[in-house]
Order: C-alpha cells, then sequence, then structure tokens
C-alpha cells in the first residue's frame, strides 16, 4: 500500500525559507521519479518539480528558488523552498512522476503539507 506523509510546511513571510519533507512507503522508491506538486485555491494540482536519476526538473514558477532532493535510503523526498512569495501558497503534495506528462503515478495521495507566505 503505497502512503506519502509530507511534513514541514507553515505560515512565513515573503523571502523566508521552508525545507518540505516527504516520507514514502509501500513501492521501490529508488525506481521511481518522484515529484512535489501543489494546488492552491481555486487551481489544479500541478508538478512543479521532480527527481530521478541524474535529472531534475522545475517549473519555470519556482526555478531558481526551489531545490528538490532525495534520500533513496530513506524512502525521502525534500524540498528546499527559498525567497517564497505570496503566489507560492498552496498545499504541497510528493507523488511519483510520470515524467512525459508531468502527471502523478500514484492514485493515493498523502495529507499534503500547507505552505502560506504572507506579511
Amino acid at each position: 500500500q503505497v502512503q506519502l506523509v509530507e511534513s514541514g510546511g507553515g505560515l512565513v513571510q515573503p523571502g523566508q525559507s521552508l525545507r518540505l519533507s516527504c516520507a514514502a512507503s509501500g513501492f521501490t522508491f529508488s525506481s521511481y521519479y518522484m515529484g512535489w506538486f501543489r494546488q492552491a485555491p481555486g487551481k489544479e494540482r500541478a508538478a512543479i518539480s521532480w527527481s530521478g536519476g541524474r535529472s531534475t526538473y522545475y517549473a519555470d514558477s519556482v526555478k531558481g528558488r526551489f531545490t528538490i532532493s532525495r534520500d533513496n535510503a530513506k524512502n525521502t523526498v525534500y524540498l528546499q523552498m527559498n525567497s517564497l512569495k505570496p503566489e507560492d501558497t498552496a498545499v504541497y503534495y510528493c507523488n511519483a512522476v510520470e515524467i512525459k506528462t508531468t502527471a502523478a503515478i500514484f492514485r493515493s495521495w498523502g495529507q499534503g503539507t500547507q505552505v502560506t507566505v504572507s506579511s
């Protein structure tokens, strides 16, 4: 059974940083591209970053500010978010990623972690 548990969100001011974590279980973590998705109020959930092998991807909206990393020994993927902006406010989720479509692979989602950027 796939389980994804996100943590690390919070309320921060513009320009500050947060580090998100996602602990995964129930599948062979190292065999998958793992990514972060986010869903802002009134918008669809979309991938913003993924990592696998030697490849990484960042959406233009987060490129240069966010850094994805993973620890295959711990089955955990991280997202370091710097220079946060109010438009980064969203619920953040992780999932395995189909890189050709950037769609999530697993139907199961975690509870997500809320990131709110506000002064």
